[in-house]
Formats: structure tokens, C-alpha cells, sequence
């Protein structure tokens, strides 16, 4: 018989983990690192859950059986070669009889294989706790700012031997503006960017602050899980500012794409009623004739800036100039020292 194990984040570096559901529920979203070997399609799913529910379980399992014994053979080939001699487990949707019969199958092969307790279920349990505690080894500090100061390119490129950094932005596939879906797609699953998330703050180093970028408590069509949003406002808060001109230069280079027009267009749309009349007419023509630096300077100083913290009710703890990156992170990592 299988052995039985529970979920612990090691298994993802230490293990194979072999995800037996359909492409659909995979799709939905999985264990960070699982490879998907379905034991049935999704129609296939559909069909046997439809006998369980009319004739029974003895049915459905038999229907079952009958729709897979011929692709046993070909499914342990593939999770024997996924697996490059690391320990195989196997999980379904709650670690019932698909995850248990081909854990049962590959052990029967010849090669030793764990069945995951609770399956993806009880992996989705500890995600949602994990946010809902918001327990993170280091302290957090948020950097704030204006649209268009070089928030998330900073973040990025800090030394990594020195900060912990958590690119939220770039998980979510969205830029948390009104343009911020331009070149971008979120085209994956609420569940989904939780577990990335929850994976990207599982790899951070251990003693390093955590370096993340203040957002509202959507970005884009994904809310930041838990209690995550209101960790943040508990958190050291860092105001970056920037030039006007440098503003224009970085949203020009980060938005103003030829092949973005169509999209921008859509997004001038959408704040219509925001910007008034007159100014969408001007922008809208900046667009149509591509003035980039005027497009730039528009959004900045006739939307974002008046949207934008409109209210803003805490001090911060450091206002950080970001004109120079090296210069800003030299005076962030001396802020930083007399916090510890």
C-alpha cells in the first residue's frame, strides 16, 4: 500500500509531485512544481461523477476502470521518466481513490510512490491560513509612490544577496494602474495567483527584509489574499518620489509601445468620465498621433496624480528619492540599519 504523507512546502523541492486530476482542474490551479498526469479527461470526469450521483459508486468506479486500464502503462512511463529518481507522490482533488489507485499502480511497477493527505484541498488549506496569518519571517517594507517613479523597477533590480523582494505586479500579470493591463494578460485564475504568490514568498532568503510594492487590495481582477492588503498597512511604509520629467521618461518607456495603441485606447475609454471631456478629446488625440511624452505628461498630471492617494492617512517612515536607484538603495539599506 502507498504510504501516506502530508503537505509541507519541502515537498516541492525534495519530491516529485504528480497532480492525477484533469487538465481542468490543473488549469485551475495546483501545487507549484506538479506535473499534470491525468487519469481522466475532463469529459471522462464528468461522465463517471454523473453515474455516481444516479446509479453509484460500484458503477462509476467500474466505468471508471474501463475508461483507463488502457493507458496505464503509458501514464507510469511518464511519471516514472518526471520523476529523474526523485520520490514520487501522487495527488488528486482530496487524496481519494485517483490519487490512492495511481500511487497503488506505479508501486506496482516497481517504483515506490506516496499518496498526498487531503490532495490539493488540504494544499489549498494551507495557502489560505498561510495569508490569513501573514506570519512572514522578516518584516515587510512597502514602497508607495506616485504612477510612473520606478516602484517596481527598483524593487526589482535590489541586490538580491541583501532584500528579499516580492515582484506582486509581476505575479498578477498586471501593472495596478488604469493602463496597467496593457501588453499584459490575466488570463489565470484567482486560486492560481494565490499559490504563486504564496510560492514566492516560500523562496525568499530567510533574515533579508521583505521589499514589496504598495498596491490597493485588487490588482487588476486579483484581490491580494487574507490578510495580506492590511499586513501591508500594519507595515513600514517607504514614499518614493521622482521628477515630472523622469516620471515621463519611465511611463514612456513602460506603456507607450506602438503595439499598445489599440489597448490604450480601450483604457482612455474606460477612465472617460473620470478625465472629463476635454481632457479625454486631447489624450485621445496624443493617442491617434502618437505623442508619447504628451500622453505621458497627460495621464500623470490630469489622472494619476489626481486619483492617486487623494487621501493618505500615515506618515511615512522614509521618503526615498528615486532619480538614482543605486543612490536610493544605498540610503534605503541605511534606514534599514537603524530599524534592527
Amino acid at each position: 500500500m502507498p504510504e501516506k504523507i502530508m503537505f509541507t512546502p519541502e515537498l516541492i523541492d525534495s519530491h516529485c509531485l504528480i497532480d492525477v486530476r484533469t487538465p481542468l482542474e490543473f488549469e485551475e490551479d495546483h501545487i507549484p512544481g506538479a506535473y499534470n498526469v491525468p487519469l481522466l479527461s475532463n469529459e471522462e470526469r464528468a461522465e463517471v461523477g454523473t453515474i455516481y450521483k444516479q446509479i453509484g459508486p460500484v458503477e462509476a468506479r467500474r466505468r471508471g476502470l474501463e475508461l483507463t486500464c488502457s493507458r496505464f502503462y503509458g501514464m507510469v512511463n511518464r511519471i516514472v521518466s518526471l520523476s529523474a529518481g526523485r520520490p514520487i507522490v501522487v495527488y488528486c482533488w482530496r487524496g481519494g481513490l485517483r490519487s490512492h489507485s495511481v500511487a497503488m499502480l506505479v508501486e506496482t511497477c516497481g517504483m515506490p510512490a506516496s499518496q498526498l493527505v487531503g490532495g490539493y484541498k488540504n494544499f489549498r488549506s494551507y495557502v489560505i491560513d498561510f495569508f490569513e496569518r501573514c506570519d512572514f519571517l522578516s518584516p515587510l517594507i512597502v514602497m508607495h509612490g506616485m504612477t510612473g517613479t520606478g516602484k517596481t523597477e527598483f524593487i526589482n533590480g535590489l541586490n538580491p544577496l541583501q532584500w528579499a523582494t516580492i515582484d506582486l505586479e509581476g505575479i498578477a500579470c498586471h501593472r495596478g494602474s488604469a493602463f496597467g493591463a496593457l501588453g499584459l494578460e490575466q488570463n489565470f485564475t484567482q486560486k492560481y495567483f494565490e499559490s504563486a504568490l504564496w510560492d514566492a514568498f516560500r523562496r525568499l532568503p530567510a533574515g533579508s527584509p521583505i521589499i514589496v510594492e504598495g498596491e490597493s487590495q485588487r490588482i487588476g481582477k486579483y484581490s491580494l489574499p487574507g490578510r495580506l492588503y492590511e499586513k501591508m498597512a500594519e507595515s513600514c511604509k517607504v514614499w518614493c518620489h521622482a521628477s515630472i520629467d523622469t516620471r515621463i521618461k519611465r511611463l514612456s518607456v513602460e506603456y507607450a509601445r506602438p503595439e499598445y495603441q489599440g489597448d490604450m485606447l480601450e483604457a482612455l475609454e474606460r477612465i472617460r468620465k473620470k478625465l472629463g471631456g476635454p481632457r479625454y478629446v486631447e489624450l485621445k488625440s496624443m493617442i491617434d498621433g502618437w505623442d508619447v511624452a504628451g500622453i505621458a505628461r497627460g495621464l500623470i498630471e490630469w489622472y494619476y496624480d489626481r486619483m492617486y492617494y487623494k487621501h493618505r492617512p500615515w506618515t511615512p517612515d522614509l521618503e526615498l528619492e528615486l532619480e538614482d536607484y543605486r543612490q536610493a538603495e544605498t540610503k534605503l539599506a541605511k534606514f534599514n540599519e537603524t530599524r534592527t
